[in-house]
């Protein structure tokens, strides 16, 4: 058998790399070409063959990307750039291969260049498939839904000014909630070495409380991070890029108002992966299940998905600690459709609601905790200008907690 060149080769060591100028041209930028390549592929006719020969050589360019490079330089705290690197890699797999297997060409609805004139440019398609994960403006995101605009729109740089504030509100808001978290246990789950966010030594009630307030904090910090990196990548898109800010539609709708857990997972959440997490595991289970498979499946996906994740940084966290509590977002969404149908709302709605989210995010965050993953740092936490008067009211309600 002839031999795989260097680069094809998988790591033979678990000893990751630190990141320099010659690895990441050679061991990142291969599998981005690639996924570059199958982008621009998958919009023309008669290409599958190209597709299906480009494929395996882009998962393993990308597995090899992901297992071989250490992106935080050796330095614990800024793990959470492994993290993104290696999901980054799963992403770029999993995306190919759907388009690998995708036998008509994929067809963009809407183009909107600098003039507003539509053109046909494969190569800026090619570049807004790679980026646009949601598939806005795509033949094959049917069923998406777009949050309303709450930027004004009358022009680019009205737009991006007003994004630039409030990803700079929201980074804040995620320094401000991640130096709270850490203030409950800096020694244990605020840390890298990670740790429990269940008190054994209070009872049961303030244990419990105490873990869905740090739960509840987290899920804000998530929201706060992620709303702040899309709208700051939204500036860029629309001043550098010149995009039109139509391109850029808002990711979050108030996850808190949501009165029901299909709103809130199917709407008011996120949706950058939904296509990602249907294709892999609604479609298989639902061809064996039925619907009930297909939403189930979706969840169990995006657990397998955040697994991943906690791999980057911790070998030895449990599959189950996120395929649980994802799984049982999944059987809740099941359980509110067969009960309440397509009525669910209001304020029981909502009670039901926040109250599943709670419960499971305990679970899911505890989770999280245990690998380390809470006790990462950034520039966030440390410019967060309320960092000193965050810490103290939160070791002080640790405090009475404990003296209860």
């Amino acid at each position: 058998m002839l031999p795989l060149p260097d680069s094809l080769r998988l790591p033979a060591t678990k000893a990751k790399v630190p990141l320099t100028t010659e690895n990441f041209a050679f061991g990142i930028l291969p599998p981005v070409a690639c996924y570059f390549a199958t982008a621009f592929l998958v919009q023309l006719p008669r290409t599958q063959l190209a597709r299906l020969a480009l494929w395996p050589i882009t998962a393993i360019l990308a597995f090899r990307a992901a297992t071989s490079l250490d992106v935080c330089m050796g330095q614990p705290k800024l793990d959470f750039l492994n993290i993104d690197l290696q999901l980054s890699m799963f992403c770029i797999a999993t995306r190919t291969f759907e388009w690998t297997v995708q036998t008509k060409p994929f067809i963009r609805a809407v183009r909107q260049s600098s003039s507003d004139v539509p053109k046909r440019n494969f190569v800026l398609d090619a570049l807004d498939l790679a980026c646009n994960f949601r598939g806005c403006g795509w033949d094959w995101s049917q069923g998406l839904y777009v949050p309303p605009e709450i930027h004004p729109t009358s022009s680019r740089l009205a737009f991006a000014t007003s994004n630039l504030v409030s990803g700079l509100k929201h980074s804040f808001l995620c320094g401000a909630i991640h130096s709270a978290v850490q203030s409950f246990s800096p020694h244990a789950f605020g840390s890298v070495d990670g740790g429990t966010i269940f008190d054994d030594s209070l009872p049961p009630h303030f244990r419990y409380l105490r873990s869905s307030i740090i739960a509840t904090l987290c899920a804000f910090g998530v929201y706060s991070v992620l709303q702040a990196a899309y709208e700051l990548t939204a500036v860029l898109c629309v001043l550098l890029f010149r995009q039109h800010p139509d391109q850029c539609p808002p990711s979050f709708d108030s996850p808190w108002r949501a009165t029901s857990l299909r709103e809130f997972w199917s709407q008011r959440w996120h949706q950058w992966f939904r296509r990602l997490f249907i294709f892999f595991g609604g479609h298989p289970l639902s061809l064996l299940f039925g619907r009930i498979g297909g939403v189930i499946g979706a969840f169990l996906a995006s657990g397998f998905f955040h697994h991943l994740a906690l791999l980057a940084i911790d070998q030895s966290s449990e599959l189950w600690r996120m395929l649980l509590p994802f799984g049982m977002m999944g059987a809740g969404v099941v359980i509110e459709r067969a009960v309440a149908g397509n009525k669910a709302g209001g304020w029981m709605g909502w009670t039901w609601t926040m109250c599943w989210l709670v419960l499971w995010g305990n679970v899911m965050v505890d989770g999280w905790a245990r690998a380390g993953m809470l006790g990462g740092s950034s520039i966030l936490d440390s410019a967060t200008p309320v960092r000193q008067p965050i810490e103290r009211l939160v070791k002080t309600f640790d405090e009475y907690l404990h003296t209860c």
